[in-house]
């Protein structure tokens, strides 16, 4: 998979799809990579040229020092899209990709035709909890937060039935950088999108996971209350619900663009 240099700093990217299809552009949770999406990809290929990549701080992209800001990530988003000639793409963030994906949306609607925002929240406290992730991190490395991950991330029927899942998702986490872990934990502790996303005027789709203890479903509700004519759809999953439901995710999605 390629790696785009952008102001001096790489990031890796995927397509897949038509190289003339309408663009679908997609972005990871904390402690992922674009491999989340594995499970969407041969459905939404058919009818999107998908783009995914690495965010910042995670996978094979850029590592800067911490700490980072929703805004910061967001302009990434926009770089790609400039770096690689695209002028407007559809939108479709998970946890950490949607708080991205609401600043976009406020930031720079032009380039945004319709946006999936899935289990995410507009605001996300206390940010004690979240000092207290960057310090574990940045001591003791990864592994305490992806020993705990499991039951944040998926229901235990899923656990159950998709053990070697699970298991692929904690290594992951284990393998992502401290310093770019802690970077976009303190974006996300010092967000603030309550009011800003009032204004939104494009589509949007808000996911939910039922049984999502990261971002519960009034998080969700929340930003669908915000956001005039915003549709919302719930899903039986935790905070992975991509994963956990990649069928209904994918048709909720391309029901929605379509």
């Amino acid at each position: 998979m390629p790696i785009l240099t952008i102001a001096g700093e790489p990031f890796h990217y995927r397509f897949d799809g038509p190289e003339n299809a309408p663009v679908l552009l997609l972005s990871n949770s904390l402690g992922t990579d674009l491999s989340m999406w594995d499970g969407q990809i041969a459905a939404w290929s058919r009818r999107f040229r998908v783009l995914r990549y690495d965010s910042r701080g995670h996978g094979q992209s850029v590592v800067s020092p911490a700490p980072y800001a929703i805004a910061q990530l967001g302009r990434d988003a926009l770089a790609l899209l400039d770096a690689l000639g695209i002028s407007k793409a559809h939108w479709c963030g998970l946890s950490k990709g949607g708080m991205v994906g609401q600043w976009l949306l406020t930031h720079a609607p032009d380039r945004i035709d319709r946006a999936v925002l899935a289990n995410t929240a507009c605001v996300m406290g206390p940010a004690d909890l979240w000092n207290a992730r960057i310090r574990t991190v940045l001591t003791q490395g990864m592994a305490p937060v992806a020993d705990a991950l499991a039951d944040r991330w998926f229901t235990k029927a899923f656990q159950a039935a998709e053990p070697a899942t699970v298991a692929r998702f904690s290594q992951t986490m284990r393998t992502q950088n401290p310093v770019g872990y802690a970077g976009c934990c303190a974006a996300i502790r010092d967000m603030d999108q309550s009011e800003a996303i009032r204004a939104i005027r494009n589509r949007v789709l808000v996911i939910v996971g039922s049984a999502d203890p990261a971002t519960p479903p009034a998080r969700g509700q929340e930003i669908a209350g915000r956001i005039a004519g915003a549709k919302l759809v719930t899903l039986d999953a935790a905070h992975l619900s991509n994963v956990e439901q990649p069928d209904a995710f994918a048709n909720a999605v391309l029901e929605f663009l379509a």
